[in-house]
């Protein structure tokens, strides 16, 4: 998280693609009650790191400008890219600088 790498603009395919991995993921990091604290940030970019395309499970009462601030957050302080945004779920993708293998 300290360095802030700009991510490469995402095609429509390289978009499609990623969201046919999604389906088969769970949810990685659960935001609970306690909302986005630093170590849930930092949990995130963990995962990030270990896989790139993750999805998360936000718990919000029921405020859908309370998810869409949490979704921007999130991807602002990890500098990753939102994919996919169903119900509670979010899925975002971050490519790993240091897998050379994609």
């Amino acid at each position: 998280m300290d360095k802030k790498i700009k991510q490469p603009i995402l095609t429509p395919q390289n978009t499609r693609e990623l969201r046919s991995k999604i389906h088969h993921l769970k949810p990685i990091v659960i935001i609970g009650n306690n909302g986005l604290t630093e170590p849930v940030i930092q949990e995130i970019d963990r995962a990030l790191n270990d896989h790139e395309l993750i999805k998360i499970r936000v718990s919000v009462k029921d405020s859908k400008k309370e998810l869409t601030e949490i979704t921007q957050e999130i991807c602002t302080k990890t500098n990753a890219t939102l994919i996919q945004f169903i119900g509670h779920i979010i899925a975002i993708y971050r490519k790993n600088p240091q897998n050379d293998g994609d």
